[in-house]
């Protein structure tokens, strides 16, 4: 399995922001979305052997773990991840980790939490511009990838996530979150990962 991470210490924890309609005053949300339709979706096809986990810093109730696996049964379109986003942050119940839709999660859960959870059974790259060529790198099948939105990643936690993870880099050229994530599943795709 698959795993993408995306950080943002701006995006909001409360789908009343997304319903207010403006992605960007909701803390970035849409690069957030982007990222995802990167992560999970193909032309008339979904990658369903992709987690895409988002972990929200915003106001005004952080943090927040949302995590999505496409399923047969999962209700999402391009068009609807901003809606689907909004709801499973409405639905958000105290205390739990509350599946909202089929393959669809979220719980109230740290970033490090979130990473070293998947640390114990995956390998971990961080996305760095400073980091080993992508193409050079070995990586197995059992893989989670971690960036952040167009403020990176918290400077605190990055010091001790470089002591566990690998960092790479997919380019010489600083890219979007979303182009990101697109690199990322072709590199996998060409090597049948």
């Amino acid at each position: 399995m698959k795993h993408f991470i995306y950080f943002s210490k701006s995006a909001s924890t409360s789908g009343k922001a997304l319903s207010q309609g403006n992605l960007m005053k909701a803390g970035r949300m849409d690069i957030a979305i982007h990222s995802l339709i990167q992560g999970i979706f193909l032309s008339h096809d979904f990658r369903k052997d992709i987690i895409f986990h988002f972990v929200f810093y915003g106001m005004p109730d952080p943090p927040k773990h949302i995590e999505i696996r496409v399923k047969d049964e999962t209700p999402i379109s391009k068009k609807d991840v901003a809606k689907i986003i909004q709801k499973l942050l409405y639905k958000y119940k105290e205390g739990e980790k509350r599946e909202v839709f089929p393959g669809c999660f979220i719980e109230k859960k740290s970033f490090l939490g979130v990473v070293e959870k998947l640390s114990k059974d995956n390998e971990i790259f961080i996305l760095d511009k400073k980091g080993e060529d992508i193409r050079k790198a070995n990586i197995s099948e059992n893989c989670v990838f971690i960036l952040g939105d167009h403020d990176g990643l918290p400077k605190k936690e990055l010091k001790r996530l470089k002591s566990i993870a690998t960092s790479v880099t997919v380019g010489p050229k600083m890219y979007f979150a979303s182009q990101t994530v697109a690199i990322v599943n072709n590199e996998l795709d060409r090597r049948n990962l």
